[in-house]
């Protein structure tokens, strides 16, 4: 009699441990990757179990219809695959013609899904979506990653909701820990990525190594004037003139202290000493 009670608390203890290990377990069950869903120009190939003659290896047509044996015109398109297999399974089932079918549809070329990348990239072109959950950097790095004349500034533009969406994104903001990711950004059918060149500052006259440079961020005139080998014999600081264009177009010659910063198509001129 003794030994009940501790059998009930024992099995009141082991549900109480499943009820939680339910409750950890959920989040991870709601942040599976979703499935990827066929699109027009996707190339399929259905096969039920045990019935060879109904194999099929076709293309998913511009309005998201298969024609497939005995069932007829099946709309696939803005499915998931196993969600294709069991539409499939089910006009087999409903016309008889297949009492317990096992439809496997396997995806052999992506072309109803891709994105874009464009400007300074490595390997620019059209890029299939592969999977539902692409990222931002996923593209990215499917392309070959920024080239060396790329910027860390991208635009990326597209559709959501039915509304044109065009968002600009700083590369190394999506790494920072502050973000945590929120910027790198889920890519969808139609998206184009567009990677600007990087912003440049011209240095020539009395240096080592006259001619355009790259312009990091928060870059100083001196810091440009070291990326340029320095003055040569010649030069002289007193002579340093930056020639910037304003917003109206015209040109201004500005003299600038060496800590000051300077802009995107800056140019740094450096005079010959006179004495």
């Amino acid at each position: 009699m003794t030994r009940l009670p501790q059998l009930l608390l024992a099995a009141a203890l082991g549900l109480g441990a499943l009820g939680a290990h339910a409750q950890a377990t959920a989040p991870a069950a709601a942040t599976a990757p979703a499935e990827y869903r066929l699109g027009a120009g996707d190339v399929i190939r259905v096969v039920v179990y045990q019935n060879p003659d109904l194999t099929l290896e076709t293309r998913v047509s511009e309005s998201g219809v298969i024609s497939f044996p005995l069932v007829g015109h099946v709309r696939v398109g803005g499915r998931s695959v196993s969600s294709a297999e069991r539409l499939i399974a089910d006009g087999l089932m409903s016309g008889n013609y297949v009492k317990q079918p096992q439809v496997t549809l396997t995806l052999l070329q992506v072309k109803g899904n891709q994105a874009s990348v464009l400007g300074q990239v490595n390997r620019p072109g059209r890029y299939p979506l592969e999977t539902a959950d692409m990222r931002l950097t996923d593209l990215l790095a499917t392309a070959g990653g920024v080239a060396s004349s790329g910027s860390d500034l991208l635009v990326l533009t597209g559709t959501r909701n039915g509304k044109p969406f065009r968002q600009e994104i700083d590369l190394p903001g999506v790494f920072s820990a502050e973000q945590n990711r929120a910027n790198d950004v889920l890519i969808l059918n139609g998206d184009v990525l567009w990677v600007e060149r990087a912003p440049l500052v011209y240095i020539y006259g009395e240096v080592q190594r006259p001619g355009p440079m790259r312009l990091e961020r928060g870059m100083t005139l001196m810091q440009v004037l070291a990326a340029g080998g320095g003055l040569n014999q010649r030069g002289t600081e007193r002579g340093i003139r930056v020639h910037r264009k304003g917003a109206d177009g015209k040109v201004q010659v500005i003299q600038q202290g060496m800590d000051d910063g300077v802009k995107d198509g800056d140019v740094v001129y450096v005079k010959e000493s006179l004495f």
